[in-house]
């Protein structure tokens, strides 16, 4: 369904889909997000069963612009306002004790909630029009549990099939962020100051700045929250990251060793030369070019791991992004992706 926010019956009717208890996949500036009630248990739980996702772990809830926060948490802390202030509507979910009333399915059973406000202009529409703007729209991604997350509406049909059976999708072309939201921990102001749970678009030194305060790692206390499992965000395809100096002859030695590569790549320079040398000893099945700069590169991150999934590849061949801080999110977000398969090829690359 092709949607914009002047579509107002769509958009009703994808609220009355809400309301009534049903799934909504629903694009945000992010990645799109598998939607239900946030106040009603059981439609909290069909989005874990429809994705497959462990009951212990958080999803996000989403608030419309004049949505009163406050009827959310039990709580606001000044720092939270400082940042619904500075980022909001935007791409950054603020972890907050949760109210006594939000049932505990939203949090996967802790006394926090991860809520944010976000800034596409068809959720913003769907959220404004759900409960009269004073609903809570809980929406992990619209994937199954660990896959690549959905940055288009064709992403998500691909994950859940079209079926009467199927969540309703809301399709409000691709993402412009490309990877989700910076997660930040304020629940625990007095003792640990702000946390960063998940890097995101918004980085920490744009948090510090408007607080005033320096941002603290994760650390092993901290509240559960959305995407933060060591393994996560990974194609079915195996990826390997490879530094940019080592893929030539990691690409020449996983050739030799007769496994089928596709590359996802980012340098210039690295894709001229090192496409020549591993389609020299067999073909390379699928490439794809990223930008040199960040949030061009995170906008095609998911696209490019989806296409590159599609190859029929033995492994995703990942040139490693830079390590500025301008890249810790895209960073993160590859890291969990290739975990489970980071010792899977040591013995084609010893050779």
């Amino acid at each position: 369904m092709n949607v914009t926010p002047l579509d107002h019956q769509l958009i009703q009717l994808a609220a009355r889909k809400l309301e009534e208890g049903g799934l909504v996949a629903f694009p945000t500036e992010t990645v799109y997000g598998l939607g239900a009630d946030a106040e009603s248990p059981d439609a909290v739980a069909s989005i874990y069963a429809a994705k497959g996702r462990p009951a212990n772990h958080p999803v996000i809830v989403h608030i419309a612009p004049e949505a009163d926060i406050s009827y959310w948490v039990r709580e606001l802390p000044p720092q939270a306002q400082q940042l619904i202030s500075a980022f909001w509507p935007g791409p950054l979910t603020l972890i907050l004790h949760r109210a006594v009333h939000i049932s505990d399915a939203v949090s996967g059973g802790q006394d926090t909630i991860g809520i944010r406000c976000p800034s596409h202009p068809v959720a913003q529409a769907l959220l404004r029009e759900f409960k009269g703007g004073n609903g809570g729209i809980a929406a992990p991604s619209a994937n199954k549990f660990g896959h690549v997350s959905p940055t288009t509406a064709q992403h998500v049909r691909d994950e859940f099939g079209v079926t009467d059976d199927s969540p309703m999708v809301l399709d409000g072309g691709q993402s412009t962020v490309g990877i989700e939201s910076t997660i930040i921990d304020l629940s625990r102001m007095a003792t640990h100051g702000p946390v960063l749970l998940r890097p995101g678009d918004i980085s920490a030194e744009q948090i510090e700045r408007v607080l005033g305060l320096t941002v603290q790692a994760l650390d092993a206390a901290a509240p559960r929250a959305s995407g933060t499992l060591e393994s996560h965000y990974a194609p079915h395809t195996p990826v390997l990251l490879v530094a940019s100096d080592q893929l030539s002859i990691a690409l020449q030695q996983l050739s030799l060793a007769g496994k089928r590569l596709a590359l996802i790549a980012y340098s210039a320079a690295v894709v001229a030369n090192d496409l020549k040398v591993v389609q020299n000893k067999s073909p390379l099945l699928a490439y794809f070019t990223m930008s040199n700069e960040p949030h061009a590169y995170a906008h095609d991150l998911y696209a490019a791991l989806r296409s590159m999934d599609q190859a029929c590849a033995d492994v995703i061949v990942v040139e490693t992004p830079p390590q500025e801080i301008a890249w810790q999110g895209i960073n993160d977000r590859l890291r969990r992706a290739a975990h489970d398969s980071v010792n899977a090829f040591s013995a084609d690359l010893a050779t």
